[in-house]
């Protein structure tokens, strides 16, 4: 056998597994696009929104906060979390969206982080959500504030 029979065999050969992988290469785009289609019922199911914004800083005296907000449902959901690494420590707190008060109660640190947080899921107004949070450290005053803006 020369060189220009081992090419010719080699280029046939090579031809032939193109061709053998069309077809495959056909059937993994047409399920890359039922994938697509079929994850798009999912999306829409939770109002095809999957929104969700987060704010964070230092309160006054040094306690560290977390707000965010997110779709749920075609609500908002909230999560304020405070953290001051000291169990046991009462906190009273504000949640408002748009300037209505929606949440309104105490909160106790607890154990292992000296950290809480409140959830509630409420009502997604028109236009968008200004939701602020205000926690006071009812024994030393300290006071964390902060404010997200949803726009689902």
């Amino acid at each position: 056998m020369n060189a220009t029979t081992r090419s010719t065999r080699s280029t046939r050969s090579t031809r032939a597994a193109r061709r053998a992988a069309r077809p495959l290469a056909a059937l993994g785009a047409a399920l890359v696009v039922a994938g697509g289609v079929a994850l798009a019922p999912a999306a829409s199911a939770s109002g095809g929104h999957d929104t969700e914004v987060r704010a964070s800083g230092t309160c006054s005296s040094g306690a560290a906060w977390k707000l965010k907000a997110k779709d749920e449902d075609r609500r908002v959901e909230v999560e304020l979390e405070v953290d001051s690494n000291r169990v046991g420590q009462s906190w009273r707190v504000t949640l408002s969206d748009n300037g209505t008060t929606v949440f309104t109660g105490t909160r106790v640190t607890t154990a292992p982080s000296g950290s809480f947080d409140v959830e509630r899921v409420i009502a997604n107004r028109a236009g968008q959500d200004v939701i602020r949070a205000v926690a006071t450290n009812v024994s030393t005053g300290e006071t964390c504030r902060g404010s997200v803006t949803y726009a689902g």
